[in-house]
């Protein structure tokens, strides 16, 4: 089945960094878009970064508020898609997700790691 475990989270100042990864199992990595999402208190989860398939020539994009600053990448010897967080700010806290999904016929399923904690001191 398919299993997203993420780790890398962890308490930063502001202007620091981190990297968070996500090892997965359970499908064949490089058919698979990758995406990073975050949730903050109170607010919705939202889309931070994805990188798609070998279909799509692993290309990326991200959300206007991490351009710039966060990088998303993928290795597929190690089935591990990764999260680059540089100048991170308090409003980067959140608990970010790893995401990917699957599409049988008309149905899609979407699976989730169990999420990792980022927080960044003003």
């Amino acid at each position: 089945q398919v299993q997203l475990v993420e780790s890398g989270g962890g308490l930063v100042p502001a202007g620091g960094s981190l990297r968070l990864s996500c090892a997965a199992s359970g499908f064949i990595f490089r058919l698979n878009d990758m995406r990073w999402y975050r949730q903050a208190p109170g607010k919705q989860r939202e889309l931070v970064a994805v990188v798609r398939s070998v279909s799509s020539g692993y290309s990326a994009n991200y959300a206007d508020s991490v351009k710039g600053r966060f990088t998303i990448s993928r290795d597929n010897t190690k089935n591990t898609v990764y999260l680059q967080m540089n100048s991170l700010k308090p409003e980067d806290t959140a608990v970010y997700y790893c995401n990917t999904d699957r599409t049988d016929g008309l149905r899609r399923t979407d699976y989730w790691g169990q999420g990792t904690q980022v927080t960044v001191s003003s």
